[in-house]
């Protein structure tokens, strides 16, 4: 089960980068996601799609592009900077893009706005992605969550959905319910992927977790005190997913053997 993932790694530099993606081409790990945050954004972002281009071509690679971080200035100069990220993309053959707002939305350069102003002169070599977390319990959050993944798929152009990290797992297939049923009355003639994040628990990155919480994840006191609790979440969260036909994104580390074999034992308990 879920042994054709993707994962995601970070990095601070071409160097470090290197080390991981050997890994991962050591291991048969050929498709990565990049997030864009910390020192991956800007000018450096794209330094990475050419390097990449360039030298890891074998690679299945989906970029992340925070309107937040990659904002310049006002938002004329951040649409032609992203529409000049877009070319660098497709130039090295890349097919996908995942769009996020970031922690701090751009009043007219979101997500949603961006996607509307797209229509017009889309790139047919790139598809898009958008995110979606269904683990927001308070009422006004979940129908704004929902509101706007509606105006972002209606936009035409969203090929795949990526569902955020959490651990509870009644908001998990509620929201998985919400999405399926509302993509099936929608009319979107274009195929989309539903792809589901995973956060691989250890004594460390639980630890981790608590000292510097992401912003936008939610895991229970209980997931994050106990690893045998949290083992069996993860589990229960992986069978959600094949049920659903939902494609597996690792967001925690796998660029050790240790990480490697901990992800491994997760995706094949038996």
């Amino acid at each position: 089960m879920f042994m054709n993932f993707r994962t995601e790694i970070s990095f601070k530099n071409i160097e470090q980068m290197n080390k991981k993606i050997q890994f991962c081409n050591n291991n048969k790990i050929f498709k990565i996601n990049i997030p864009c945050k910390g020192d991956i954004k800007k000018d450096f972002l794209l330094e990475i799609v050419e390097y990449i281009g360039k030298n890891h071509s074998n690679l299945d690679v989906v970029y992340h592009y925070s309107f937040n971080h990659q904002y310049s200035k006002n938002n004329k100069i951040s649409y032609e900077y992203f529409l000049e990220f877009i070319e660098k993309c497709a130039a090295f053959r890349n097919k996908e893009i995942l769009l996020v707002s970031g922690s701090k939305r751009r009043d007219g350069f979101d997500v949603i706005d961006v996607l509307n102003k797209l229509k017009g002169e889309i790139n047919p070599k790139i598809t898009f992605g958008i995110a979606y977390n269904p683990y927001y319990s308070d009422n006004n959050h979940i129908k704004e969550e929902r509101e706007r993944l509606l105006e972002k798929i209606s936009t035409g152009i969203v090929n795949s959905i990526w569902l955020q990290l959490g651990s509870n797992l009644s908001f998990l297939k509620k929201g998985i319910s919400f999405l399926k049923n509302n993509l099936n009355n929608i009319n979107y003639s274009q195929n989309y992927k539903i792809y589901g994040s995973l956060f691989v628990p250890s004594k460390q990155s639980l630890s981790r977790f608590k000292f510097r919480p992401w912003k936008g994840v939610f895991f229970s006191n209980s997931f994050l005190n106990s690893v045998d609790h949290a083992n069996q979440i993860t589990q229960d969260i992986l069978k959600i997913y094949s049920e659903n036909n939902i494609d597996l994104l690792i967001e925690s580390e796998c660029s050790t053997n240790k990480q490697l074999n901990n992800t491994l034992n997760i995706l094949n308990p038996n």
